[in-house]
């Protein structure tokens, strides 16, 4: 038995476009800056002998990078997957690229 949800089977909900919209609203390489900032400063931690804060810091990196991706998805290609119209207007563009 088939199992997979196919395009249009389901919506995203209402809290998770609101965060999507203002999220987009910030450039990719924001999150990127994020994460490189981050590294920056548990290494500055590290220096300063603060281990357990410097280590705390550090794993930010990681979901950044991780923000940073499912950002770029959504902008490509949209949150909702039966109607691309609707991506397309959040954005304020005629097609999705």
């Amino acid at each position: 038995m088939d199992q997979r949800v196919r395009r249009g089977d389901v919506r995203e909900d209402q809290v998770t476009s609101y965060l999507e919209r203002q999220t987009a609203r910030a450039p990719s390489s924001s999150w990127l800056g994020a994460a490189v900032c981050s590294m920056i400063a548990s290494l500055a931690l590290k220096l300063s002998g603060k281990e357990h804060a410097a280590l705390f810091v550090g794993q930010w990196a990681a979901p950044f990078l991780l923000i940073g991706i499912y950002n770029k998805m959504v902008k490509q290609h949209g949150s909702d997957a039966n109607s691309e119209s609707s991506a397309s207007s959040m954005y304020g563009r005629s097609e999705v690229a």
